[in-house]
């Protein structure tokens, strides 16, 4: 969950290894969306993992985790078109065509529209490619146990697997194998690096955040899990809720079960779960984890709560992504569950 606390260059706030060591208690964290290059990014003080300053604060952070016990995956992105010229020296933001989308970003001055950004030309994509590849030796300097590649929300790799955001008529553009292209070649490259058991994957297919859309989700993201599936990722993180803004809108098929079905590994669902339907979800078999944001934002110790039953902090909504004059309100000062006493 982005939380908009890096401090200059980029670089995880010193406060980090406090927050994510909080939250150690969870099966497996995965970090805030972690930019992989200077081209990725979108957003002010969102951090990245690609100077070195970057992989020595990440380093603190996962020490921390790992110091209590907890298991920390890096979650690579790259923002492509969700981005504004501020962040690049006046230039436009890429993306897989030059079509523009009803988005905000924050900057410096405060929320902007995005521009019409710039289509990648067929040989910049490789150079993307390597974006990812050097992040995951970033991630694996930086003691992270392995990576989540960032393929959901309306950033480059959505951008370029739904036929709304790309009209291409180059090899990356077409068909759904060659909408896909890109997105499996980053996922192979990045398993060259690390491993395919210390790779997940993340998509949205209902999502339509930042004006995102597909004329044929089911065989689109069906298509992309089985390829996935075929290069042998650790897990599929998917994005279905079943409440809240993340959940397909009435109408829309649920396409979660035919993914489940195209991936034979690790499989997660996210989206308005709390303890009980998520615990109901894997019971059915529907998922083999449930990923929990906000409530884990809000609440580090947020298993003890679900297996005591007991209440859950109010989320300060303000401060996730406009942090105050105090970084650590809304951040590290979430109070926790007192010991049980026998």
């Amino acid at each position: 969950m982005t939380r908009s606390r890096a401090v200059g260059g980029n670089v995880p706030h010193p406060l980090a290894p406090t927050y994510y060591a909080q939250r150690a208690s969870a099966g497996l964290i995965i970090s805030e969306a972690t930019q992989v290059s200077p081209q990725g990014v979108g957003y002010i003080r969102t951090p990245g993992i690609h100077s070195p300053a970057q992989v020595a604060a990440w380093r603190r952070v996962t020490d921390a985790v790992h110091a209590v016990g907890g298991v920390i995956f890096a979650q690579l992105w790259h923002v492509g078109r969700i981005s504004h010229p501020e962040f690049h020296g006046g230039a436009l933001p890429v993306a897989p065509s030059a079509l523009n989308t009803d988005a905000e970003v924050f900057i410096s001055t405060g929320r902007a529209a995005t521009p019409v950004p710039r289509a990648l030309d067929t040989e910049e994509i490789a150079e993307v490619v390597d974006q990812f590849r050097r992040a995951a030796r970033n991630a694996d300097a930086a003691g992270f146990d392995g990576v989540e590649i960032h393929g959901s929300s309306g950033y480059l790799l959505d951008q370029f697997l739904r036929d709304g955001s790309n009209v291409r008529t180059d090899r990356y553009g077409g068909s759904i194998a060659n909408r896909a292209r890109f997105p499996l070649e980053v996922a192979a490259a990045v398993t060259d690096v690390l491993g395919g058991e210390r790779v997940g994957y993340r998509v949205g297919p209902a999502m339509s955040l930042h004006g995102m859309r597909d004329s044929t989700p089911a065989e689109t993201f069906t298509y992309l899990a089985a390829e996935l599936d075929r290069l042998g990722l650790a897990y599929l993180h998917v994005t279905e809720g079943v409440a809240g803004p993340d959940a397909p809108p009435p109408g829309v098929e649920r396409i979660a079960h035919r993914l489940r079905q195209a991936f034979s590994r690790t499989f997660v669902l996210n989206g308005g779960y709390d303890g009980d339907s998520g615990a109901a979800a894997i019971s059915r078999g529907e998922a083999d984890l449930i990923a929990y944001g906000v409530p884990f934002l809000a609440n580090p110790d947020l298993p003890e709560r679900y297996r005591r039953g007991a209440p859950l902090n109010e989320p300060d909504y303000p401060s996730f992504y406009e942090p105050g004059k105090d970084d650590a309100v809304g951040y590290t000062d979430y109070p926790v569950l007192q010991p049980c006493v026998v």
